[in-house]
């Protein structure tokens, strides 16, 4: 982090001693791009825990107690589609500044995966798995330097900051209980909103003029941030297409606030909300107190799109 931020640093010193001595033989002006960008996914990391299940892919012998492969589950949700709309202004020939507002939709990652567990008398195995998407709005200012324009093409750089303003991790789970009486298929739906953050950005690109104002642009862009979770809520869970959200049965016997809600806290102790370290005073009419986990968003991608200056 340290290491990013002295090179943020670097550079946007460097910008404006450009910007300073580059004479400014184009007036100020205002410019609008709209672009879509599919990203790749960087940093991949291990997944959190979800719903007390560990993020693995496992599959069980017939008996289903004996494992006979585990395969931990990891990526980054930094892959996906993004469009957006962003507002420029440039200072000079050489610097300017940008504001970016997106919407990114993430590709959809197995988190938890198991095959024929037994967890029940009966006998009664579950096989099933949880798949992961983020959505997310978010403002990315930016600082721009532009490199020189040559036969129609402009390259230019650029750094700046990702502030996500709205989105959530919804999680998707699928199960299928096999017993004695029959199969019985569930369905939860738990959406995780995230607490503020900031991320990072820095772009490499180039614009190609089609006319006096208007021009094709096209940016290779990683960026890089991690957000944790505020709160969580089962909004969603059904059997056999039946909804059971406030309804315990034989495979959620749980049917309390506390089991459809979740609060996440950087530390649990005996003072929390919390059936694993104050059992004896736990309040299943209030959300259950959890640590907080983290996934990446970390992505490099391709924009393409139009640029319009004023």
């Amino acid at each position: 982090m340290k290491k990013s931020l002295f090179l943020l640093g670097l550079l946007v010193c460097s910008m404006t001693a450009m910007a300073q001595t580059e004479s400014a033989d184009k007036p100020e002006t205002w410019y609008f791009k709209l672009g879509g960008s599919y990203f790749l996914q960087t940093a991949a990391t291990e997944f959190p825990i979800v719903n007390g299940a560990l993020p693995n892919t496992d599959v069980y012998a017939a008996d289903g107690t004996t494992l006979i492969s585990r395969e931990t589950n990891h990526g980054s949700f930094g892959e996906g589609f993004r469009t957006g709309i962003t507002a420029g202004y440039r200072f000079s020939t050489r610097l300017g500044v940008e504001v970016g507002f997106n919407y990114f939709s993430s590709a959809s990652k197995t988190m938890v995966e198991t095959t024929n567990r037994l967890v029940a008398a009966g006998p009664v195995f579950a096989t099933g798995k949880a798949v992961g998407k983020i959505q997310a709005f978010d403002v990315a200012p930016a600082l721009v330097l532009f490199l020189g324009e040559s036969h129609g093409f402009e390259p230019y750089t650029k750094v700046g900051v990702i502030v996500p303003v709205h989105g959530d991790l919804t999680i998707k789970t699928n199960r299928t209980y096999t017993t004695p009486a029959g199969n019985v298929t569930s369905y939860a739906k738990d959406v995780v909103k995230p607490n503020p953050t900031v991320g990072f950005l820095a772009a490499l690109g180039t614009s190609y003029k089609l006319g006096t104002h208007i021009a094709v642009f096209g940016e290779l862009e990683y960026r890089n941030f991690t957000v944790h979770g505020k709160t969580k809520e089962t909004e969603v869970y059904t059997e056999n297409g039946v909804d059971k959200l406030n309804t315990p049965t034989n495979f959620r016997p749980d049917a309390s606030y506390s089991a459809s809600h979740t609060k996440y806290v950087d530390q649990i102790n005996t003072a929390s909300n919390s059936k694993v370290t104050n059992a004896a005073g736990f309040d299943n009419t209030r959300a259950t107190d959890d640590i907080s986990s983290y996934v990446g968003i970390s992505g490099l991608g391709l924009t393409l799109g139009l640029r319009y200056s004023l």
